[in-house]
């Protein structure tokens, strides 16, 4: 699949660099990442005119105490108790509940953001949390007169009313045929997931430079930012079955998880892979031949970018109930929620090539690379428009913020790590 290119409509963008204010929050590596997503093809499409920051206004340094507990408990209950998790995820699902959650807990979001909004000016502020909508909305109305807040839409198949409580200018989420009011675009990803999937040779070379057994069946094996899924059951379960089968596994920020597979790693004879948080996810997805995970949105629009076939094990309840029905009816994927399915997916897959690559294909067909590329030139066009005829360029300076620049060598352009204020 081509790589996302500028527009020949984009607008012309002033000399000097406009502030951009990107709303982001750390539960699970979906926010973080699409805001980065956009960061980087801002910086593709209009070089050194817009200077995104990253602030975390639930959890990052400034951030009030009793959010950031809040928002702390998200990985431990999506990974321990995931029904508690639906529960609350349900209960807001509503504007009144919502009402009631902006006026008590969300306000703590409010100063953090106003400060970081005084102090940039920026052109535009984008929320890429539902929990950020309304934070991003009074910086507007307190710190950044005039600015246009756009919202980002991270999630899939549903739309939780936290996605619309906000009084924002304009939403923009991923498409879907039930959904209207909103800007129609795909999930955003990363530049390194732009360049499409590999040809047979490519994935053998890439194989080779990761240490990889080039005719090995491939696994991959992920949860998420989070870990979670019951990856180690799984894991342990495709070693035990096949010899001829290799498994990589991700493990985000799952550090028990990590220890616990590391250890299953040293009697496996170099057939697993175990790793967390990583750079190179977009290479594991291109060398494998298969990828099992739950149905998060952004391992799905990542895999579908490289044209990877899935295994979806399982969905966190609310926010990603859906999403395995849109990979199944597309033909990238199927449904394999218990350990003895799996198992017999992946021998069904391992011994009939053509089927394999029917997924693979169709998987490609799903895919939206160029997703972050369309945000990219609303966000501008929008930020531009609303520029008095003689404004000044600003540049953020506070400590604890970092500015975007250009694209850096760890392959984080427009929106470095950590990045946050």
């Amino acid at each position: 699949m081509p790589q996302a290119e500028p527009s020949a409509a984009a607008p012309a963008s002033p000399v000097g660099h406009l502030p951009l204010l990107f709303l982001v929050a750390d539960t699970g590596g979906g926010h973080r990442n699409a805001a980065r997503a956009v960061g980087e093809a801002l910086d593709r499409m209009y070089p050194d005119r817009f200077a995104p920051v990253l602030c975390d206004p639930l959890g990052g340094p400034g951030s009030a105490r009793l959010l950031r507990f809040v928002i702390g408990l998200y990985g431990p209950v999506t990974r321990l108790a995931p029904w508690l998790w639906g529960a609350a995820y349900h209960a807001c699902d509503s504007r009144p509940a919502m009402r009631a959650l902006r006026r008590t807990l969300l306000r703590l979001a409010d100063r953090p953001t106003c400060e970081a909004a005084a102090a940039l000016r920026p052109a535009a502020i984008v929320s890429f949390h539902p929990f950020t909508g309304s934070a991003a909305v009074a910086a507007r109305d307190l710190g950044a007169p005039g600015a246009p807040v756009v919202t980002v839409v991270t999630d899939l198949a549903r739309m939780h009313a936290a996605w619309r409580h906000a009084d924002t200018d304009v939403i923009i989420a991923p498409q879907h045929p039930g959904r209207d009011g909103c800007g129609a675009a795909g999930l955003p990803v990363t530049r390194e997931f732009w360049g499409g999937p590999l040809r047979g040779s490519e994935r053998a070379i890439l194989r080779r430079s990761l240490g990889l057994r080039e005719e090995a069946f491939l696994v991959l094996v992920t949860g998420g930012g989070e870990g979670s899924g019951g990856i180690a059951a799984r894991t342990a379960a495709i070693l035990r079955r096949f010899a001829d089968v290799d498994v990589v596994a991700v493990c985000g920020r799952n550090q028990r998880l990590r220890r616990r597979l590391d250890r299953l790693a040293a009697d496996c004879g170099g057939r697993l892979t175990v790793t967390g948080f990583t750079r190179q996810m977009a290479d594991w997805l291109r060398a494998c031949d298969l990828v099992v995970t739950k149905a998060g949105p952004g391992t799905i629009a990542e895999a579908t970018c490289c044209g990877a076939p899935l295994l979806l094990t399982s969905h966190l309840p609310g926010q990603e109930t859906g999403n395995t029905e849109i990979v199944t009816r597309a033909g990238a994927g199927h449904r394999a929620g218990s350990v003895r399915r799996l198992l017999a997916e992946i021998d069904s897959l391992r011994g009939d090539r053509e089927r394999a690559d029917a997924m693979r294909a169709a998987s490609v067909r799903l895919g939206q690379p160029g997703a972050a590329a369309g945000i990219a030139q609303l966000i501008a066009g929008l930020a531009l428009a609303a520029l008095p005829p003689a404004a000044s360029m600003r540049h953020a300076s506070a400590p604890g913020w970092e500015r975007a620049g250009a694209a850096d060598r760890a392959g984080a352009a427009g929106v470095r790590e950590p990045g946050r204020c």
